[in-house]
């Protein structure tokens, strides 16, 4: 509170355009040590905004107009907040004020509060997600795959959890020697074992190869691994990164598997930039798509909107990463190959890629509290880089960069295909992008297990996701039917160009001033009449009498449409 000098001001305007306000609201503006809050006057709804400081990622000043001092509040989930203040003394003051907050970490929001209050709720919080559970699920462990006490007390890899599974014959002499040869000694590990192929999907980071290096235990290693797969005699390495990136990392004394040493594997490379292409591209589009830039509070044009899109190259990107999770995918369900797949350190692309794969393989990570676990796993448990990616800290801004925000994108692009395949809907999605950019709870806090425990977070925070299952029924799906093949199977999306779409609901937030054309509402009940009318006619089809079928077209043909089951029309809520 000693960096606020105004606390309050009085016959302020707002206009918050993602909530659809088209004209500004009379209120009080306060300043708290974690919010900034917007209480109207009107005393029919005394509307409050809250908007919580970790969440800005700055805050313009543009030049003062007659009507008063101006600020512009951009917040990290892409929300833009316009504030006139009457004063120009107190719109600097509150504008001193909030550049102060959008640097200062100790004072984010969870950690802000005495969560003692609530001791109980907090340890249930933390106890809501169970990763062995979810192994277990997978049927690990088992005769091929093991727990390994290696890494307890992350005394191998600080960035990995200290429960790990590793095929069976690993020792634990092996797994040291294999960390030796692997960037921050990220060595090979089960992420996600398929059942019915006996295939694994494992993760790790890339190898200290340079030009000429090699390592006989990391060689073993991947050579158990490919044996913990009876069904195949290689393995696929996955290198999630351009080839030329990775030759280049050769210089640095790292690079990638070279298969003359490695002779059990096949070498693929898919191609996904590094975070700082990745950083540039989502700028651009919201530069040039969005105009979510100083002083610029209008729509673009047409022409600006489609050459923003193709000049910042982000729908090219996701497609990359979903088809580095669709080549794996395709590899364990198809053919029946384990995979390893990494990037430079193994815990950017690579979650990315893990992640999507896993989306496509397993119906229960389309579910809520799948999505949930798989995001504790790959992202949380296995040592992603929270606070450098998402600006936590007043670090380097080099090192933000949307990894999450393409996987989470690549999920909606998936629901978009398959709209009856997911049991959440995208306010899900929204939701957990706005909550890994807040730090309202201490979920997606710290870099890694053995951080976060260091930080002590399970005692000074709550964890996000119960907050999320208690509201389940806001995110759930309408249009969802498990018992559909499109979500009890393997998705095989399609990714050719045309496939993909711009995310608006999330980059678009500016823009909900509009109203749709079609209501939610109005389309679920066009789609259970159509759905109706599709079935009385395929009724009446079926009881035509065998001699007159020649002269009968099947359903679609007849309507001019080829159905299949991922139209919502014959799949009705």
């Amino acid at each position: 509170m000693e960096h606020i000098r105004t606390p309050k001001v009085e016959n302020a305007r707002l206009l918050d355009r993602s909530s659809g306000q088209r004209k500004a609201s009379i209120g009080t503006l306060y300043l708290s040590a974690t919010h900034t809050i917007f209480v109207e006057n009107n005393p029919e709804t005394r509307k409050e905004t809250w908007v919580l400081h970790s969440m800005l990622s700055s805050v313009e000043r543009p030049p003062t107009i007659p009507a008063g001092s101006q600020l512009i509040l951009h917040c990290k989930d892409f929300r833009v907040f316009q504030i006139l203040i009457p004063q120009e003394r107190d719109c600097l003051e509150v504008h001193t004020s909030l550049l102060r907050f959008v640097i200062m970490y100790s004072e984010l929001y969870c950690l802000s509060f005495n969560p003692n209050v609530n001791k109980v709720e907090r340890e249930e919080s933390w106890n809501f997600i169970d990763l062995t559970a979810d192994f277990k699920r997978m049927g690990v462990p088992n005769n091929l795959w093991v727990a390994t006490v290696a890494n307890s007390e992350y005394r191998v890899c600080d960035t990995y959890p200290s429960q790990l599974f590793v095929p069976k014959s690993a020792t634990t002499a092996l797994i040291v020697g294999s960390s030796r040869f692997r960037s921050r000694g990220r060595f090979p590990v089960l992420s996600y074992f398929h059942q019915d192929t006996l295939a694994a999907v494992c993760r790790c980071s890339q190898p200290l190869s340079g030009f000429s290096g090699r390592s006989q235990d990391d060689e073993m290693m991947l050579q158990v691994m490919m044996k913990s797969n009876p069904g195949s005699d290689y393995i696929y390495v996955v290198d999630t990164r351009p080839k030329l990136n990775a030759m280049a990392n050769r210089a640095a004394g790292k690079g990638y598997e070279n298969e003359d040493h490695y002779t059990n594997i096949k070498l693929q490379f898919i191609g996904i930039e590094n975070i700082h292409v990745m950083r540039s591209s989502q700028q651009k589009i919201l530069d040039g798509v969005c105009l979510n830039t100083p002083g610029i509070m209008r729509s673009p044009s047409m022409t600006d909107f489609l050459y923003g899109l193709e000049n910042s190259g982000w729908l090219k990107h996701i497609k990359a990463v979903l088809d580095a999770g669709l080549f794996i995918a395709k590899a364990v369900a198809n053919e029946g190959v384990s995979v390893l797949v990494h990037c430079s350190d193994g815990w950017d692309r690579t979650a990315q890629a893990c992640s999507v794969a896993s989306i496509l393989l397993d119906p229960y990570y389309r579910t809520i509290k799948g999505l949930m676990v798989l995001i504790e796993r790959d992202w949380v448990s296995f040592g992603h880089k929270f606070s450098q990616r998402y600006a936590h800290l007043d670090g380097d801004p080099k090192e933000v960069s949307p990894v999450i925000d393409q996987f989470l994108e690549c999920v909606w692009q998936l629901s978009e295909q398959f709209p009856c395949a997911f049991e959440f809907n995208e306010r899900f999605l929204i939701a957990i992008h706005t909550h890994i950019y807040s730090c309202q709870y201490g979920s997606f806090l710290g870099n890694s297990e053995k951080e976060r425990r260091d930080m002590r977070l399970h005692e000074r925070s709550h964890s996000l996701w119960p907050e999320l299952w208690k509201d389940r029924a806001e995110y759930t799906n309408p249009l969802y039917k498990d018992e559909l093949s499109q979500s009890q199977g393997v998705l095989r999306p399609n990714t050719t160009p045309y496939c993909f779409k711009m995310w608006k609901g999330l980059y678009n937030r500016m823009e909900k001033s509009i109203p749709p054309c079609q209501s939610a509402a109005h389309f679920l009940s066009a789609v259970k009449g159509e759905s109706q009318q599709l079935k009385e006619e395929l009724t009446n089809h079926q009881e035509v009498p065998s001699e007159g079928t020649a002269n009968h077209k099947p359903l679609g043909f007849r309507q001019g449409i080829q159905y299949t089951e991922t139209h919502p029309a014959t799949t009705p809520p």
